[in-house]
């Protein structure tokens, strides 16, 4: 996969966009915002902090400025890296939204980091599809990440989630999703993918999940999971009951296979990233160590969310 990356400071485009607090954080010196032009689409990207270097990957649906809490939380002890992917946040449209092409957005800005000069590989942590894009990306090119945070994402469970049986209410789910995004259009929070195009990849993220202990197998780096009680919400009824326990069979699977991967579970649904921002930045840096396994409790959350996959 090649690419050609090219980049430009972009302040005037946060001026426009960003809220007050945000516009305080522009004024810290410390902070820079340029885009990476590649395969057709502009990729903004964010750099703050001091410390170990950091990336962090968003995953589907979410954009660096839903992230904010828990990239604010990391710089206090790391220089982190937040980028959008395409047709989210302030990122470009596209032509086309695949696995593949979202992975190659995820290249463009590690190609771009190196091409800085950054002190040390960075950690690189992802959240939902952010999380398979790591996978995928540290499996291709193990020699620039130091290790993995994985948000809960990147789960090889057994079963697909999307059935026959359910894929119409994921269909209305979608498209309801799609209507809400309205709403968001022009702003850092936006999301330019249609419902059709967000079903099409939740199918192949299902895809992808189910051959990626492959990938696993091909990292000798560091791993640490961070991973929710209740993805699909804490419902004794409809079909978070089945999806929960398919989530948690998953992390199973994988740390039969990869005992040294060290997991952490969250009281929490599939938006933990947002509702445990505290949890998951503490998680975190206590990470940065000796591999082992870890166990954290927090307050469960209250909604269910297949959206940010």
């Amino acid at each position: 996969m090649t690419t050609e990356t090219k980049a430009i400071e972009v302040d005037e485009l946060y001026d426009e966009h960003n809220n007050a607090g945000q516009r305080a954080e522009r004024g810290d010196r410390t902070m820079r915002h340029f885009t990476i032009q590649h395969d057709g689409v502009t990729i903004p990207v964010s750099r703050g902090g001091q410390g170990r270097p950091l990336v962090l990957c968003p995953g589907l649906n979410s954009t660096q400025a839903d992230l904010r809490q828990l990239t604010m939380l990391l710089r206090r002890d790391h220089d982190v890296v937040t980028f959008d992917l395409r047709g989210h946040g302030l990122a470009s449209a596209a032509g086309r939204y695949s696995f593949e092409d979202f992975l190659s957005d995820l290249v463009a800005v590690m190609a771009e980091l190196g091409n800085l000069g950054l002190p040390a590989a960075p950690v690189l942590v992802g959240y939902s599809l952010g999380a398979d894009l790591a996978v995928h990306y540290a499996s291709e090119h193990p020699d620039t990440v130091a290790e993995l945070v994985l948000i809960d994402g990147a789960n090889p469970v057994p079963e697909p989630f999307i059935t026959e049986a359910v894929l119409p209410e994921f269909r209305a789910m979608w498209e309801d999703l799609a209507t809400q995004q309205e709403a968001k259009r022009g702003t850092p929070r936006q999301v330019l993918l249609t419902a059709k195009e967000i079903l099409d990849l939740n199918l192949e993220i299902d895809e992808i999940r189910s051959e990626i202990l492959d990938r696993y197998r091909k990292i000798d780096r560091p791993i640490s999971l961070i991973m929710s009680t209740a993805m699909a919400g804490d419902s004794g009824e409809g079909h978070a009951p089945r999806f929960n326990q398919n989530w948690r069979a998953g992390v199973e699977r994988l740390v039969r296979e990869q005992p040294h991967i060290a997991t952490t579970w969250l009281e929490a649904d599939h938006q933990l990233v947002f509702t445990h921002a505290p949890e998951i930045a503490r998680i975190i840096l206590a990470a940065e160590g000796p591999a082992g396994r870890a166990t954290s409790r927090a307050t469960p959350g209250d909604r269910s969310d297949a959206d940010h996959r």
